[in-house]
């Protein structure tokens, strides 16, 4: 059974993924006047300049070949090709080939593909129709390279696996010259920077540099790495110099003058470099490459060789262990399978920062480069990190695996830190198969617990990094520690070992407190320490939340089908979530102990850590390089938190790209289902139960004051309104002019009104008079809680007999009161308006006996409530104040 609407987790981006295997393109904008760099990532196309960076829409599969032009970046996977504009809008679809697309190349108004089945379509841009298309033999010439060379009209140069080139023209379609080639497969070609010169790549690593108009090779150059699979020309300052690059060496700077190697530049990157290109008229080289990296290299120092400007760059390899650093949300931190540990930012990349590789000795892996480093340390398996003192010592601590020393890191300083943490004993010599295998800092930031695979357990000090103790004689635990956890007060360490026991201990005395045996084998531990609660995951599936202060299990969970990976808490506690090699990821509510969310994902989820501000969700996973990030849905939207039933049938959910995904709530547009409607509570609960009203004070609390409020409120003097002087002033008759003095008006008319003349049955009289036959007091009574304050003294003062009224509509009110006190809601309101009413008509309701008689039925009834009421109240007090004094 599959659940309506959406889950509570929603695809949002991925974060550390920034170049592939596939070589980058530089394109020129002409109206902004710079260069932009577009680099495929998976599915999506990246576009940089100088500061930002632009993610493009997403493709259905991940890209394989990519061109660019003045105007649109081109995009292939599989068969069919792309073009985006203003580097993100899929504009164009181009959809012909039977085969993969391999080569692409920017023609003007045209754009050439060519597959691996060695045909060449020439597509219309605009239309996206073919112009030409060209189908050659691949036992005589299999394309493996293209190129337009520059000034040549309507021509393209193509490069063959046999060797041989051939220059075609496009227009007419006809075979213009065919090079003899050097016997050996082409892999790339490059124009250079003078006209009719192009430089060859051959599978051997020669390069050719080859002039096609008079078909004669001015130069040639070869480097013993394999073959040539990139080749820049550098332009800046008119020195000619080349670049060359191939799969396993470094880049060759040749110079053309005088045909030799100028330097090398080794360890660019830590794979193949995938693409190689000089910016034109600067002293730049962007290099990208497998190991998901994007460097700009600068040439302006001595000895030709250039230097890292800028970079972006992620794990080379897939992560292990991700975690949140910090309480704002904004850096996670993440170990890799690379033996780096990164730390990358959620609001924008610039903010990343790598703190490098785990090495025994600093000095002797910086001599020997990044291949040949014989000193790197193990990748990391396990950290933890808190930002207290931070700035002041190493903050982090990490387990390498198999490595029986453990390591501090300072997020500051972005580089390992200062001490490396391992017993005493194996101070002299390294053992083979003891190794760490669980770590915990101190909410404090002073101390790191370390749990050993023979089951000792030692605490250091992060500032000077000696040793503080241990907890047992000789081990905490007979087996393999499985996880280590320290309370938010420095009170207790909890240990979890492979035997199937969890202890608690006291952390400063080192003694035992507790011991309890578990129903499985534990392979993790997590403590949420701002709710004492303890997640428990064991070796078969299932998981168990115990409560530290208890040190009972409180909830037990199962449902996963494989290894559990990873748990986190979500910031409040009330959230587990799990991930398992099952490809799910599950979401379990403490409170409740049920299921409440679950989804499956392509590949499995190896960590998971929640933000401490809770609006995302982060997790990386099997063979995949990116941090991918889920956002809570439940603070923006309606999200059904009802548990799933037992047959429920997860959806699989496709991994977020690295384009900000746009959560779209279909709510609108379906009916909601049952459980999705909002509960609405009934006006009364129960009947034994006194029920107040929803009314603000302002509507019924100042009623017995409304007449020293308007007393208050009434001006001194009434507001003249000035008399419009006249056009012409009149004047006497006379030698000497006069005003004529203003006439005084004098009214003697009374605006007052007689009300009993033009007195008019109200809508609140009318109900009233109709609930005396009926005794239906409903819609009186919402009709006067609409009212307001002075609105309510009106409607009461017209019940009298000389405002228009009658003493059988007094009776009704009455009435209504009576029917307000019996059903027990809105009982302020009954005493507001009651008060009121005897303030209004005490002198009438003394003279008559009808009324007298309602009333004292009031008055017991009153007494009753009240009387029960008090009750109530004091036994409430009573259990308060035993409380207050047995806690003190």
């Amino acid at each position: 059974m599959a659940r309506e609407g959406a889950g509570l987790f929603a695809a949002f981006r991925v974060l550390g993924r920034f170049s592939g295997h596939v070589p980058h393109v530089l394109r020129y904008h002409g109206r902004h006047r710079e260069f932009y760099l577009a680099a495929a990532v998976g599915r999506s196309v990246h576009t940089y300049n100088v500061s930002t960076r632009r993610p493009g829409n997403t493709l259905p599969q991940d890209i394989t070949c990519l061109a660019a032009d003045r105007m649109l970046i081109f995009a292939s996977y599989d068969n069919i090709l792309h073009a985006f504009a203003r580097n993100k809008e899929v504009v164009h679809t181009y959809e012909g080939h039977k085969a993969r697309i391999h080569l692409l190349q920017p023609f003007g108004d045209h754009v050439i593909s060519v597959d691996v089945d060695n045909v060449l379509i020439v597509w219309d841009i605009q239309s996206e129709e073919e112009y030409l298309q060209i189908d050659f033999d691949k036992a005589t010439f299999a394309v493996s390279a293209l190129l337009h060379p520059s000034t040549y009209l309507n021509k393209i140069l193509l490069g063959s696996e046999q060797g041989t080139l051939q220059l075609w023209n496009i227009r007419s379609n006809k075979l213009l010259y065919s090079f003899p080639g050097w016997g050996l497969a082409v892999t790339t070609l490059e124009q250079a920077p003078a006209v009719d010169v192009v430089a060859v790549g051959l599978v051997s690593g020669h390069i050719i540099v080859h002039n096609i108009k008079f078909d004669e090779t001015l130069m040639k150059f070869q480097q013993d790495w394999g073959p040539i699979t990139a080749i820049s020309f550098r332009t800046e300052d008119g020195h000619p110099e080349m670049d060359a690059v191939t799969p396993l060496g470094p880049i060759a700077l040749w110079d053309l003058e005088e045909k030799k190697l100028m330097c090398q530049m080794q360890d660019a990157h830590s794979t193949a470099i995938a693409g190689m290109t000089f910016v034109p008229g600067e002293p730049l080289l962007i290099t990208n490459g497998a190991d998901n990296a994007l460097r700009v290299w600068i040439f302006d120092g001595p000895g030709g060789t250039g230097r890292v400007l800028r970079s972006r760059m992620g794990h080379s390899a897939p992560p292990t262990k991700i975690r949140y650093h910090g309480q704002n949300g904004e850096q996670i931190l993440s170990a890799g399978q690379d033996g780096t540990l990164q730390s990358f930012s959620t609001v924008h990349e610039k903010f990343n920062k790598s703190l490098g590789r785990g090495s025994i000795n600093k000095k002797k892996s910086k001599k020997k480069g990044l291949k040949l480093d014989t000193m790197a340390l193990p990748p990391i398996t396990a950290f933890a990190s808190e930002v207290a003192h931070q700035s002041d010592w190493d903050g982090i601590v990490a387990c390498h695996q198999g490595y029986i020393t453990c390591t501090t890191w300072n997020y500051q300083k972005t580089s390992m830190g200062a001490h490396k943490l391992r017993p005493e004993e194996f101070s002299k010599h390294k053992p083979i198969d003891i190794y760490a295998t669980a770590v915990d800092i101190t909410s404090c930031g002073n101390f790191a617990v370390i749990g050993m695979s023979t089951g000792q357990v030692d605490v250091y000090n992060m500032q000077s990094g000696i040793h503080r103790g241990r907890y047992g004689k000789e081990t905490a635990h007979e087996g393999a520690i499985r996880g280590v956890a320290v309370d938010g007060l420095n009170q207790l360490v909890i240990t979890a070992g492979s035997e199937g026991l969890i202890k608690f201990w006291k952390f400063k005395m080192k003694d035992l407190v507790y011991s309890t045996e578990l129903p499985s084998s534990p392979s993790g531990i997590l403590l949420h320490r701002d709710s004492g609660i303890l997640g428990i995951a064991f070796d078969d599936f299932t998981i168990s939340v115990l409560d530290i202060e208890t040190r009972k299990i409180v909830r037990t969970f199962s449902g996963h089908h494989g290894q559990i990976n990873d748990m986190t808490f979500s910031p409040d506690g009330r959230w587990l979530i799990t991930s398992s090699m099952d490809c799910s990821i599950k979401t379990w509510d403490l409170p409740s102990g049920c299921l409440i969310d679950c989804f499956l994902v392509d590949s499995a989820a190896v960590s998971l850590t929640m933000s401490p501000t809770g609006d995302f969700l982060a997790s990386a996973h099997v063979d995949d390089l990116g941090i991918y990030l889920w956002s809570n849905r439940s603070l923006y939207s309606l999200v059904s938190l009802r548990p799933l039933p037992a047959d429920y049938e997860p959806s699989l959910v496709t991994l977020p790209s690295t384009c900000p995904m746009q959560d779209v709530d279909v709510s609108g547009d379906e009916e909601p289902c049952d459980e999705m409607i909002e509960y609405v509570s009934p006006e009364q609960l129960g009947e034994q139960l006194v029920t107040l009203s929803l009314l603000p004070e302002s509507r019924w609390k100042n009623l017995l004051n409304l007449d020293i409020i308007k007393k208050k409120n009434k001006p001194r003097e009434p507001p003249k309104v000035p008399k419009s002087a006249p056009f012409f002033i009149p004047t006497l008759p006379g030698l000497i002019p006069r005003y004529i003095p203003p006439e005084e008006e004098n009214d003697t008319q009374s605006k007052v009104v007689n009300l009993g003349i033009l007195a008019q049955k109200s809508v609140f009289y009318i109900h009233l008079e109709e609930a005396l036959s009926t005794n239906e007091y409903k819609a009186p009574l919402d009709l006067l809680k609409s009212l307001g304050p002075s609105n309510i003294e009106v409607e009461l003062r017209s019940l009298a007999p000389e405002g228009g009224g009658s003493l059988e509509v007094m009776l009704s009110f009455l009435r209504m009161i009576g029917m307000m006190l019996n059903k027990k809601y809105n009982f302020e309101l009954s005493q507001a308006y009651l008060a009121l009413f005897l303030k209004l008509h005490l002198k009438i309701l003394s003279s008559e006996p009808k009324l007298l008689e309602e009333l004292s039925k009031l008055s017991m009834h009153l007494e009753e409530t009240w009387i029960h009421l008090r009750a109530l109240f004091n036994q409430s007090l009573c259990v308060l104040t035993y409380m207050k004094s047995a806690l003190l």
